[in-house]
């Protein structure tokens, strides 16, 4: 991962302290869970949450301390849940896959509420423009398009989208390489750091302040109602 630091109030906090204020006596789906840290942080508000991802490596991590009232199930979003009926008063999905939402309505209860977490249009726009060798600007709002098309689909009763841009410090040069090929195989960094390293290193230079590469930090949250 790249090291930045994030301006506060950001998407990410908005959305964790809205979820904690409302999932007390509850009890919750956390969608997409990962390695379940956050999972188990909810666990100590919620009265139950089961955390739900298709990583079987993930949820190990998961179990490690663990509060009884967190638990943690297998699966694949896209081919819906392995839940009754009714069972959930409360679903979030901290950028979790939006192909969760139109099988909500199965394991909620009428009325309950659902948040949902994602990585915004707007993520690091500025990017393209300082480095165009190594990123391509967005069309379009392709993201934002996609989750319209999985709420239409939900049959919620409401739900709005609020897209919330922060400001990313991107610590050294060295960051953008990272985050250029992160996800990628180790030897496409290897080969930015080899060829593109010096340059990147003069544009973050005469763009960054003492505290980093200001960049944009954007997320969309979803708000709906069973």
């Amino acid at each position: 991962d790249w090291n930045s630091t994030l301006t506060g109030p950001n998407g990410e906090t908005i959305f964790d302290e809205e979820v904690l204020k409302m999932i007390a006596n509850k009890k919750v789906l956390d969608v997409g869970c990962g390695h379940g840290e956050f999972t188990k942080k909810c666990g100590f508000v919620a009265k139950e949450i089961v955390g739900f991802d298709s990583t079987d490596t993930f949820l190990q991590t998961g179990y490690v301390n663990k509060p009884d009232n967190v638990s943690f199930v297998l699966g694949n979003t896209k081919e819906g849940f392995p839940f009754g009926r009714n069972e959930f008063d409360f679903v979030y999905i901290r950028k979790g896959p939006t192909s969760a939402y139109p099988y909500l309505t199965q394991v909620t209860k009428n009325g309950a509420t659902i948040l949902g977490l994602h990585p915004g249009d707007d993520m690091h726009k500025e990017l393209p423009t300082l480095f165009p060798n190594l990123f391509q600007p967005t069309a379009g709002a392709p993201i934002l398009q996609k989750i319209q098309v999985q709420l239409e689909k939900s049959q919620f009763t409401s739900y709005t989208i609020e897209t919330i841009n922060s400001t990313e410090l991107l610590t050294e040069p060295i960051d953008i390489i990272k985050l250029r090929s992160f996800g990628q195989h180790p030897s496409i960094f290897e080969q930015l750091m080899e060829k593109d390293l010096q340059m990147i290193t003069e544009i973050f230079e005469n763009h960054a302040t003492k505290d980093g590469l200001a960049v944009t930090f954007s997320r969309y949250i979803v708000r709906a109602i069973v």
